[in-house]
Parts: structure tokens; sequence; C-alpha cells
């Protein structure tokens, strides 16, 4: 049963709103620099290449890091007589984030909760997204005023539930275990967990090749490397190349899910061709060149949204 119970007095506004948005789906994580944000572009994104209307709500008010990841970044946000008008990446992909209210990118957001809680009403009443099958809400790290104000604002107008991403050592999924803690709590539903970075995987060519010297110094062999290989054994340049980049020994977040009794979504790893997309505000899909993390995602979102991804072959 959810803890709540008194809701905002401008709730009915907000209700109005949120009536032509299907479906609602909350991003969280238990600590920041999990890639959370990037999960949340990259879902947005596909979403919106199945052909779905699709908006993506930033409410990390301290951090936005939406507008680069969706290649916004020095929009503004425009007013009409219907509200706010989210910036769009494509006519069925709307962004709102404070990101596009900051009159310097570098200047701190230093606000207290109740000034933070009043803008996460205002983007929710206030932004005229129009008919939208899915609102991706990408949150702040942890469980704070502003995870309690949009759990406030949507349980009453319907959620579908959160998607809890986190990286697979002991450290972080202790702090994503009380987030699954807080949604229990406050009454809603745990899509899935996301292990995110679950080692470093790239395609063998992609290495750069170091000689220790004895010294900090390293003489980088790559070119020799790549050259010796492409002579003597030119099938291992088709392989993936893996490494644990985090400590999983304790079972990861499956394990986690298992004992909590959440679903399991997959993992997806570490890939630099994902961190390239997510600095240029680009799709991971759209090229063929995040041959790692690409495929998990899409076998992800395949859990998520099953028969329409498939159709669409994202």
């Amino acid at each position: 049963m959810a803890m709540f119970f008194h809701p905002f007095a401008d709730l009915l506004p907000i209700a109005e709103r949120m009536a032509t948005v299907k479906h609602k789906i909350l991003v969280l994580s238990g600590k920041g620099g999990v890639g959370k944000s990037t999960f949340s572009a990259q879902l947005s994104f596909a979403l919106a290449a199945m052909d779905y209307q699709v908006g993506l709500l930033d409410i990390d008010i301290c951090g936005p890091s939406i507008p680069k990841m969706l290649g916004l970044e020095g929009q503004d946000i425009h007013q009409s007589n219907l509200g706010w008008s989210p910036c769009y990446v494509e006519s069925n992909l709307g962004v709102m984030s404070i990101g596009f209210m900051l009159p310097n990118p570098d200047e701190a957001v230093i606000w207290r909760g109740p000034r933070k809680n009043g803008l996460i009403k205002q983007f929710l009443k206030d932004v005229y997204w129009g008919e939208l099958d899915y609102l991706v809400v990408d949150a702040p790290p942890g469980t704070s005023d502003e995870h309690i104000s949009i759990v406030q604002c949507l349980l009453e107008t319907g959620i579908d539930g959160a998607i809890i991403v986190t990286t697979p050592q002991q450290v972080s999924l202790i702090d994503v275990r009380k987030e699954v803690s807080f949604c229990k709590k406050v009454g809603i539903n745990v899509l899935g967990v996301v292990e995110n970075m679950s080692g470093l995987c790239q395609p063998l060519r992609d290495i750069k090749f170091l000689k220790p010297s004895g010294t900090s110094e390293q003489s980088d062999v790559t070119e020799w490397a790549l050259q010796y290989m492409k002579e003597r054994a030119p099938e291992l340049l088709n392989l993936m190349a893996y490494s644990e980049v985090f400590d999983s020994s304790g079972g990861g977040a499956m394990k986690m899910c298992q004992e909590m009794g959440v679903p399991f979504l997959g993992k997806v790893p570490l890939d630099p061709q994902l961190c390239k997309a997510a600095e240029e505000g680009k799709s991971c899909f759209e090229d063929q060149k995040c041959t790692a993390s690409a495929p998990a995602l899409k076998s992800i979102i395949e859990k998520l949204i099953p028969k329409r991804a498939a159709e669409n072959g994202v």
C-alpha cells in the first residue's frame, strides 16, 4: 500500500495534463554515475524508433545531463497558450529539463527541497506534451525530495512502474536494495533492474596495446600488435575483448533481484561506443558501431515492450 495520503492541492491540473499520457516509466538509481541517464536517453531513442510518441522528463534538478545526451544543448523552452513546449529531437521525441532554463550551463543549481518540488510540479502541470504513448522520467540518484514529489503526483494519475539501474559491485547494490525498498513502500511496481557497465566489452581491433617499461611510462605498441595478428592470426581480429571492471563475485544484480523478488532485465556492458553516442547526443541504434551495448539494450527493451520491439527490429 502507498505511504502517501495527502495529494497536492494542484493534483487536478496535473491529472488533466497526464491524462493524455498512456504509459509513465520512472528510471531510478541508488547511486550516481551508474549510467541511469544514458539508459533513459537510449530507452527514449528506442521507443521513438518504434514509432511511439515519446516524452523524456529530466527531474535531476542539480545535475541535468539529458539535454547533452539527446543532442539538445543550447535549446530554449518556448511557451504558448497550451503551456511550456518541450524541445524536440524528432517529431515524436520531446524533452523537458531544467538544463534548458539555465542561462549558463556551468551554473550550479543550489535549491532547497521545496523549490525543487515546485519545479517538478510545474513540469508536470505546465508542459504540453500532447498525446504520448510513453513518458520516461529520469530521476536523480537516491530517494530524496524529488522522488517523493514525482511519486505523489504520478501515483494518482497512474504509473507503470520503475526501472532501476545499477552497476555489478556490492557498493552499488547496497543502495539499489534501498531503492527497491522505497518503491515497495510507496506502492510503485518495479518493472525490473538493469545491470549497467557489466564488464568492458569491445572489438579486439579497437583495443589499445601498451608495453610496460618498468616505469610509469608505457609504450604504445598497438600498430605492431594489430599487424602481428593480421599476419599470424587474422581470425582474432573478429573477436570481442571482455574484461570485468567491477567485482561481481557477490552475484551482481541478478542475485539481488532473486533475493528481493523483483525482475532482472539484463546486463549492458561498458561499451566505449555507447559512451561516445551519449557524448554526441545520438542513438546507439542508428548505426552498427555499438556492437556490444546495442544488442543488450535491445534485449532489455524487448522484455519491457515485447511485441513492438520485435516488429521494428530496434
